[in-house]
């Protein structure tokens, strides 16, 4: 059987495969043509969150729509995630670098819009979820947080900035097709109730997953996770608890720790291993009521940067058992517990930064197979339109802890 050439077929220096004329093409081979998305079927522009100075914030600006290439996927936003502390990176208020003009943004939901011609598992149209943590394909070392910090690396650096410079505030993203992950829409949003928006809390629940992975936190085990009443460390205890983990969740907050408790409870009534200790700044009255529950396998830590002499993440290295371990995800400067006591404990302690591309795939399962809770006991997401940013970014510093989420939706 003889087929015709196809005419007109042009590949641009993006990469892009435009048809403008296929005659007789057979059945079998149009799956491979229909998967990419031609350049006509994406807007020539698109709404983006755009932050040229610090000093003049954000400005809701027209700029092209990013299009596909080798390696990469245009996502249509869903949902763009909005942290606790993303006011203090664009502010100035944190001292993160990153390249300007730059669109904002963290981790989102949204679907497939275009694909580049060496996708081969991804569809046009799916729902994905975007991770925020980019990393170079010959040197895992050069990683950076998408639109918040430019890395450590002078490889981080010139990705940030001349590949995946902008981030997920924006009708439109471009984001490498290792960080796009396929969600079961049909089990998640249809089977199990969940809205598109809520899904993103994922982001926040990840962070922990990886730090429990990191020390191999087994179902049934006891972890200590602190401070537990941030958005993090909230997150961590809804994880640990999704694990099958008995948590001992520690804070200074009396009043975020009873919500923090009766969240937990009504969203995992049959699994829900749960206690909680009130720091009170008394070293040896904090380690006691940490110890009074019994051996303790693990520690979480997330201490945020205005508690990083606080001394809770000694105390719980002190309440772990022989053999324990700690992961530190904070900015804990007083850790000071000294070699011979870790030695002669066995204890280890891991320092780890987010998670793993395959973190990410195990807890995806881990979502889909309802393992979570549903509806309000699992999130409240405030949602707001790129417009209304400054607002978005003052709840977002405020609504924060267990299931407290905000996010954009463009």
């Amino acid at each position: 059987m003889i087929f015709k050439k196809p005419r007109n077929i042009q590949i641009s220096h993006s990469f892009t495969i435009r048809i403008n004329f296929i005659k007789n093409i057979p059945i079998s081979f149009q799956p491979l043509i229909s998967k990419f998305t031609m350049a006509s079927d994406l807007p020539p522009t698109h709404r983006a969150l755009v932050l040229e100075t610090m000093e003049d914030g954000f400005h809701v600006q027209t700029v092209p729509t990013p299009q596909p290439g080798l390696g990469n996927a245009i996502i249509r936003i869903a949902a763009g995630g909005i942290i606790s502390y993303h006011r203090e990176v664009y502010n100035g208020g944190r001292s993160y670098n990153f390249p300007k003009p730059i669109v904002g943004g963290v981790s989102a939901i949204g679907r497939i819009a275009a694909l580049g011609p060496d996708s081969t598992a991804l569809e046009l149209g799916q729902l994905v979820f975007v991770d925020c943590m980019i990393r170079s394909r010959d040197d895992p070392d050069d990683q950076f947080l998408s639109a918040i910090h430019e890395g450590m690396t002078p490889g981080s650096r010139k990705l940030i900035r001349d590949v995946w410079r902008d981030g997920t505030w924006a009708e439109y993203a471009k984001f490498p097709l290792e960080n796009c992950f396929a969600l079961d829409e049909e089990r998640l949003c249809r089977g199990l109730g969940y809205k598109i928006p809520d899904l993103l809390y994922m982001c926040h629940l990840l962070v922990a997953y990886g730090g429990f992975r990191d020390i191999r936190l087994e179902p049934g085990e006891t972890v200590i996770v602190a401070p537990a009443t941030g958005g993090y460390g909230g997150a961590g205890v809804m994880t640990a608890v999704a694990m099958g983990a008995r948590v001992i969740a520690v804070g200074r907050n009396e009043k975020e720790l009873v919500r923090l408790k009766e969240l937990v409870q009504k969203g995992s009534p049959h699994n829900a291993g749960i206690e909680t200790v009130r720091l009170t700044g008394d070293e040896v009255a904090d380690a006691s009521a940490m110890k009074a529950f019994g051996p303790v396998d693990a520690v979480l830590d997330f201490s945020p940067p205005h508690a990083a002499k606080s001394s809770h993440l000694k105390n719980a290295i002190l309440a772990l058992r022989r053999g324990g371990r700690a992961s530190l995800m904070g900015w804990n400067e007083a850790v000071a517990v000294s070699a011979p006591y870790i030695i002669s404990r066995n204890i280890t302690m891991k320092g780890k930064l987010m998670y793993e591309r395959e973190d990410i795939l195990h807890f995806i399962k881990m979502l889909e197979r309802g393992l979570f809770p549903r509806g309000k006991n699992f999130v409240d997401t405030k949602v707001f339109k790129l417009e209304d940013w400054k607002e978005a970014l003052d709840v977002g510093a405020d609504h924060t802890g267990i299931g407290k989420f905000v996010a954009f939706t463009p």
